[in-house]
C-alpha cells in the first residue's frame, strides 16, 4: 500500500510514502518509506544516517512500547535492506503508529509526521542527579524542498521545523515543546551547476516559511 501526498503548488509531488507491514515479537507493525532517489542532500537527528549528507531514502518504522533493543541503527538497516532500499539513507524509530501520519504541502515545501505523545514535557526542564533512557513515543518529522539550500540553510532548516512543531503542539493544546526522543530529516536538492544556493532557511525565508507551515500542519494533523 502506498499512501502519496497531495501535489503541491508547484505541482510536483516529492514525498511518496510506502507502507509497510511486518510482523514482529507477534505484533503487527508498519513503517513508512520514501524512495528519495539520486540527487537529494539530507540533515537529520536519526540514529541511522544522521548528520549531513547525500541520502537516497527515508525509513520511518514503528516498534513496540516495550523496545529494547540495544543496536537500534542495525534494526533498521535491516527493514530498510529487507524493503529493497540501496544505498545511503536516514532510519528513524518510534513507537506511534505511522499509519495515522500528517502531511502537508505549501508551495512546494511537504512534510510527513508521526506523532507519539504520551511520554512528553518541556525541552529545560529541571536538573535531575540521573538521566534514564527515555520512553518511546516520539514526534518525526520528515520533510523534503524541491531547492538547494547551504549547509547553514540545512541547519536553519532543522531549527525553523523544530518551532514549527512546537507551535503545533501548543495549538493542539499540548503543554510541551516535544517529547525527549523527537527526531527530524529535512531534504533538499543536490545544487546543479549554476543553480541558486539558498543561504537562508529561517521561518520568514521565502522556503523557511513554507516549510514552517508544512510541518506545522503536518504534526497538527499527526497528533
Amino acid at each position: 500500500m502506498t499512501a502519496v501526498l497531495p501535489p503541491p503548488d508547484t505541482g510536483t509531488t516529492l514525498l511518496s510514502m510506502q507502507q509497510l507491514g511486518r510482523m514482529e515479537g507477534g505484533e503487527r507493525l508498519h513503517a513508512l518509506l520514501w524512495r528519495a532517489g539520486p540527487g537529494w542532500r539530507m540533515i537529520s537527528s536519526a540514529v541511522l544516517g544522521g548528520g549531513l549528507g547525500e541520502r537516497a531514502w527515508v525509513l520511518n518504522a514503528q516498534v513496540s512500547h516495550g523496545y529494547q533493543r540495544t543496536d537500534p541503527d542495525r534494526h533498521l538497516a535491516d527493514l530498510a535492506a529487507a524493503a529493497g532500499a540501496d544505498g545511503a539513507g536516514v532510519g528513524l524509530l518510534t513507537a506511534a503508529d505511522v499509519t495515522a501520519h500528517g502531511q502537508a504541502a505549501d508551495g512546494g515545501a511537504q512534510a510527513v509526521a508521526t506523532a507519539g505523545v504520551t511520554v512528553r514535557g518541556w525541552a529545560a526542564s529541571p536538573a535531575e542527579g540521573t538521566v534514564h533512557p527515555a520512553a518511546p513515543g516520539t514526534i518525526n518529522i520528515i520533510a523534503a524542498l524541491p531547492v538547494a539550500l547551504s549547509d547553514a540553510a540545512l541547519v536553519n532548516a532543522v531549527a525553523t521545523a523544530t518551532e514549527a512543531k512546537v507551535q503545533a503542539l501548543l495549538d493542539a493544546g499540548y503543554d510541551c515543546s516535544g517529547t525527549p526522543t523527537d527526531a527530524v530529516c529535512i531534504a533538499a536538492r543536490v545544487p546543479s551547476p549554476g543553480e541558486e544556493v539558498h543561504a537562508f532557511a529561517g521561518p520568514r525565508s521565502l522556503w523557511g516559511a513554507r516549510l514552517a507551515r508544512a510541518v506545522h500542519q503536518a504534526v497538527h494533523a499527526a497528533m
